[in-house]
């Protein structure tokens, strides 16, 4: 079997769990479902460790767990979503798929991410951006590598 040269438009082709006929909700769309999994994920196991650790559990904590988990499930799948659109987005005005749209994609969303806090306040807004830059860019110069 003779090797493939992958063009990026065959990169870009990818499977989606939801099929919404536009590259960019599909991306959005399947970033926050896959990601807000993960959140429900985490939330429940971290809410059924302390539920075991604990001597009573009744209605309010199993509402509050509830709760927990899906505001959890919200909040990865919005950074997922979030993350995926823009740089999907930088990629089809810029023309390449680099280290630099995920810069940028982190940098929106770590700001993004930071205004949803109680306690807003523009250094919290800064150290959301510089994080969320730093941590996507090296995923993505990592992801690379292999």
């Amino acid at each position: 079997m003779a090797d493939r040269v992958v063009s990026s438009v065959d990169k870009n082709d990818a499977d989606f769990l939801i099929d919404l006929g536009h590259p960019l909700l599909n991306r959005v769309v399947d970033g926050f479902v896959k990601v807000g999994g993960v959140g429900v994920l985490h939330a429940a196991t971290q809410d059924a460790t302390r539920m075991l650790l604990q001597e009573e559990t009744n209605k309010h904590s199993l509402e509050n767990s509830v709760q927990r988990v899906g505001k959890e499930a919200m909040q990865w799948g919005l950074v997922a979503g979030a993350y995926s659109g823009v740089t999907y987005a930088m990629q089809e005005a810029r023309g390449t798929h680099d280290w630099k749209n995920a810069l940028l994609g982190g940098a929106l969303t770590g700001a993004a991410v930071s205004l949803t806090d109680s306690n807003v306040n523009q250094d919290r807004v800064l150290k959301g951006a510089i994080t969320g830059a730093a941590i996507a860019t090296a995923a993505e110069i990592l992801r690379n590598l292999t």
